[in-house]
């Protein structure tokens, strides 16, 4: 995005990182790794990939979008 160092360049980055740390990792001690691991993925698979909304498909959750665009191309 911006030149090297810029703080533009990890803004992306760094909101996706303050929603996940605010919304799954302090909630709750994680006893190892591999718990914490698997919380993260299930987080971002699970909850944020498919909830959050996107400007390309007119600010739907992927779900609603795909959910939309395959009941259009049956009733087709």
């Amino acid at each position: 995005m911006g030149r090297a160092a810029s703080s533009v360049d990890n803004a992306l980055v760094e909101l996706s990182w303050s929603i996940m740390q605010r919304e799954l990792l302090d909630t709750r001690d994680w006893g190892t790794p591999q718990q914490l691991s698997a919380a993260i993925f299930e987080w971002i698979e699970a909850w944020y990939n498919p909830r959050r909304l996107h400007t390309s498909t007119g600010y739907l959750a992927p779900a609603d979008y795909e959910r939309l665009h395959t009941t259009s191309a049956t009733a087709a």
